[in-house]
């Protein structure tokens, strides 16, 4: 083993009182999962899943309020006294699997059960009553060399859940880590399976990825790389690499954390991809907004921004951030909107000062008429936001009628 790591790890007292009731009817529990992961690197979780060699029903006849989470995988929820759930999972081992779903059996030891983990870095357990340790792929070692391995052959970990290969790609970027050289190339080989994954799996593993991925770069050229991208994401396309600063922070963009925004800088067109992922119908409108453009006004004047930001509507705050994030401000028309926003100035037929129930009275005819004098309102009020009052507006209208 390459690093020992730290002797104890940090414990919720919730999770230690619930470990010990299994403990002292019988059942050998551990700390297993994410939240041991972490705790090595230094980040202690409070959600500490545990497994343990009771059944899913001897966990509920241990505990009064439980929920069963995923029972047919072994998984019960506990509920402690603040309502707060715990995770608590039988030993098992996977009997059979389609790649996207195992059949699992209990009855088995805890190194049973770590053996069908991903990445040897989920595959640690600590016991906090005897501060034992058990990490029988070396994961603590991986952890220190910063290393993605898969546990035994990652042909065999990918085939029983190809959802693993996006895992993988995930850690790797969240942790900065290297993804280990077997296990890149069994992910290569498996990547064009990962088509029979459902789309919500998929589209779950970018989200996650995005959030959490030290450089989205990073994580994008994972994606390429492993050949994930060309199953899923095939419009991806990676400019550049965040080389000098491992985060997510760039200046000048508010919403970093928007899926569509974020997975514009890296996938045109757009839309097809969102559609691919099955984002929700206002992503996907968005989406075919930012990719109809046109992405920037002709110049920085204010009548072009204005003109511009009436012709793309509702899409000019996500174009413009976009923008903004792509260094395509260069001449400040980001700056020029954002004064035509403050002075209020109008870009659309519902920012006029008149109606069109104020132009029916005034004496403009219904239909198409009616459309047509908004329109020309609007053109004029573009080239002189000072003509947008109610009174000259409707000069205007009757002059044109």
């Amino acid at each position: 083993m390459s690093d020992p790591g730290p002797r104890t790890m940090p414990v919720p007292a919730a999770v230690l009182d619930i470990l010990r009731r299994l403990e002292d009817a019988g059942y050998e529990t551990w700390c297993v999962g994410g939240a041991v992961r972490d705790a090595l690197l230094g980040n202690p979780q409070q959600d500490v899943d545990l497994a343990t060699a009771a059944t899913p029903a001897a966990v509920r006849k241990l505990f009064k309020r439980t929920i069963p989470v995923g029972i047919e995988h072994g998984t019960v929820g506990v509920l402690d006294d603040a309502g707060t759930l715990h995770e608590v999972t039988t030993f098992r081992r996977d009997v059979s699997t389609d790649g996207r779903h195992a059949v699992v059996e209990f009855g088995v030891s805890l190194d049973d059960d770590l053996a069908r983990r991903d990445f040897t870095i989920n595959a640690i357990a600590y016991h906090p009553l005897t501060h034992a340790w058990r990490d029988p792929f070396d994961g603590r070692g991986d952890l220190a060399r910063r290393l993605v391995r898969a546990v035994g052959l990652p042909r065999d970990r990918f085939r029983e859940d190809r959802l693993r290969i996006l895992r993988a790609l995930r850690f790797a970027a969240r942790f900065d880590f290297t993804i280990d050289g077997a296990t890149l190339a069994a992910a290569q080989d498996e990547a064009a399976a990962s088509t029979h994954l459902s789309a919500e799996r998929v589209r779950d593993e970018w989200v996650k990825g995005l959030a959490t991925a030290k450089s989205r770069d990073h994580l994008a050229m994972l994606w390429q790389e492993s050949g994930v991208a060309t199953a899923w994401l095939p419009e991806l396309h990676v400019r550049h690499r965040d080389s000098d600063s491992r985060t997510n922070a760039t200046p000048g963009v508010e919403s970093l954390d928007d899926v569509v925004l974020v997975t514009a800088r890296y996938c045109a067109p757009l839309e097809p991809a969102l559609r691919r992922l099955k984002c929700s119908n206002a992503d996907i409108a968005r989406a075919e907004a930012l990719d109809r453009g046109p992405r920037r006004p002709p110049s920085a004047d204010a009548v072009d921004v204005r003109r511009w930001m009436a012709g793309v509507g509702r899409a000019a705050s996500d174009l413009a951030q976009h923008a903004a994030w792509s260094g395509e401000d260069q001449d400040g028309w980001i700056g020029v909107m954002d004064d035509v926003r403050s002075r209020g100035d109008a870009t659309s037929r519902g920012e006029l000062a008149v109606s069109g129930t104020d132009l029916l009275d005034a004496g403009v005819g219904a239909g198409p008429a009616l459309g047509a004098t908004l329109a020309r309102l609007l053109d004029a009020v573009l080239d002189d936001p000072a003509l947008n009052t109610r009174e000259t507006l409707l000069a205007l209208a009757r002059r044109g009628s």
